[in-house]
């Protein structure tokens, strides 16, 4: 069956963990990887899988989904980390609801699967900006939309100007200004693969530098 949905996953170094991604990828979804700088063989991994792969060389989270949604050719577009910490099945029901007309974009909500999954670091800063945006614009979501499925036209439309770890957040507030429906689905949030390291919650660095970047994109 042709979902008529592009997965867009975004990577950077993901070569151990994609083999068990694209595995889970649900039959009819079409995927499409952004190699984004990787030196682990990420985007030859993908090939060998018989999957669409764009080489974008600007390094950011923003750059790299940016690009794949260019790159996308379906109606609609899924975009989900390729560490292997999120199941792509679970996109199904995020994309019945964009196409049955109940939201205009549909976000996965992180529920950890066990302890010390998602740093402490990194859940602050997810809590505080989340809170910033609660409060200045009354948006109605308590994560920061890493898993989410959309139209592609809509989504393109949108015109999301950061390439950086401030993309997810500033999708969120565009979204919402052009009156968007937005709905949230718990995801389960699995450990990452082994042989992979969060950009983001791997360390407080890490963390600090998206707490950046974020505090750029807010209204």
């Amino acid at each position: 069956m042709d979902l008529d949905c592009d997965l867009v996953i975004p990577c950077r170094d993901e070569a151990a963990a994609l083999p068990g991604v694209l595995a889970a990828v649900p039959e009819g979804m079409g995927v499409v990887v952004v190699d984004n700088g990787s030196k682990d063989g990420t985007a030859d991994v993908a090939r060998r899988w018989g999957v669409r792969v764009v080489d974008e060389p600007r390094p950011g989270y923003g750059a790299a989904v940016h690009a794949g949604v260019q790159a996308a050719t379906a109606t609609y577009i899924a975009v989900l980390d390729g560490d292997g910490s999120m199941d792509p099945r679970e996109l199904l029901p995020l994309l019945s609801e964009v196409r049955a007309g109940r939201a205009s974009m549909a976000c996965g909500r992180r529920r950890p699967a066990q302890r010390g999954v998602w740093p402490w670091h990194a859940r602050i800063g997810n809590a505080l900006v989340l809170a910033w945006l609660r409060r200045r614009t009354g948006l109605p979501v308590h994560d920061i939309a890493p898993v989410r499925v959309c139209r592609r036209d809509d989504l393109l439309a949108l015109g999301v100007r950061d390439r950086r770890f401030g993309y997810p957040v500033e999708l969120l507030v565009r979204a919402q200004q052009r009156g968007w429906v937005l709905t949230e689905h718990d995801i389960t949030y699995h450990p990452r693969a082994a042989g992979t390291r969060s950009k983001v919650s791997g360390s407080v660095r890490g963390t600090l530098r998206t707490a950046r970047d974020f505090a750029k994109v807010l209204p």
